[in-house]
């Protein structure tokens, strides 16, 4: 079948089995997409580095440079390409590697083709969720620029953000005022819970707030509502405790307490 692919989401797909890669090359124009191979680290990292991909689909075990090193590069670099690990590798240690790496979903083989399409139509999907960002966000002080993943925060030092720390960021910000659940965020950054718990959510909201809050741990902005998520306030305000905990029912709108309620009665089903 002919494609026109002119413009196609571009993918590359990096891995030494050169039947398997031929075959997702195959598969991926199929479907639409401008699709490229390099069977090596390398390769690909200089395929990377010269030319814009739009997805990066990377196996871990590879010669010359294995996958996490690749990835690591390229963030270094200051590229946010968005990579799906592909890699016989499955236990929950081995995603984390890879997704702390910078890389945004992990996949083992041997896969189904169907749920490598799915992934890779569900990273691109929010790719484009995130490019639709309009203006930087200033809030306390603090200014961030989506599009550059460049953050000013209030004490006037720099910061470079992770694409997952820009995101989290964008999800909050389009929600202010409003309630978030760990669950929504999950959805909506990584499409689907791939990490072994939504503690991971608390993680990056530490980190926001070691750099954007004036007193982390009395924040203004970065809301804990205990047992259910956070709320961003672009604008100042009081805390509840020194953990920055805030009463959900007390301090959101009517459409957040009901949804605490909702959350917490599926809290007592689980």
């Amino acid at each position: 079948m002919s494609t026109d692919t002119r413009h196609a989401p571009r993918i590359l797909v990096v891995d030494d089995e050169a039947h398997l890669a031929e075959g997702i090359r195959e598969n991926l124009e199929a479907e639409g997409y401008a699709t490229e191979v390099a069977h090596d680290g390398l390769d690909g990292l200089e395929k990377i580095r010269s030319r814009h991909f739009d997805l990066i689909l990377l196996d871990v075990m590879m010669p010359k440079l294995n996958g996490l090193e690749v990835c690591e590069e390229i963030r270094r670099d200051g590229l946010q390409t968005p990579v799906l690990f592909l890699t016989v590798k499955g236990d929950p240690e081995d995603r984390v590697r890879g997704l702390e790496a910078g890389g945004d979903d992990y996949l083992s083989k041997p896969f189904h083709l169907k749920e490598l399409l799915l992934r890779v139509a569900a990273i691109l999907k929010r790719s484009r969720w995130y490019a639709e960002t309009g203006a930087p966000l200033e809030f306390g002080g603090n200014r961030i620029d989506f599009g550059t993943y460049h953050a000013r925060a209030w004490d006037g030092t720099e910061h470079a953000l992770t694409h997952k720390e820009a995101m989290i960021l964008k999800v909050l910000s389009e929600q202010d005022g409003a309630i978030v659940t760990r669950e929504e965020i999950l959805d909506r950054v990584w499409g689907y819970e791939v990490f072994p718990s939504t503690r991971t959510i608390d993680n990056f909201i530490a980190r926001l707030r070691k750099r954007f809050e004036r007193n982390p741990e009395a924040p203004s902005h970065f809301h804990t509502v205990r047992g259910v998520g956070y709320r961003f306030t672009a604008a100042p305000e009081a805390y509840a405790d020194a953990d920055g905990n805030t009463n959900a029912t007390a301090t959101g709108p009517e459409h957040d307490a009901e949804r605490i309620r909702n959350a917490r009665a599926d809290e007592g089903r689980d």
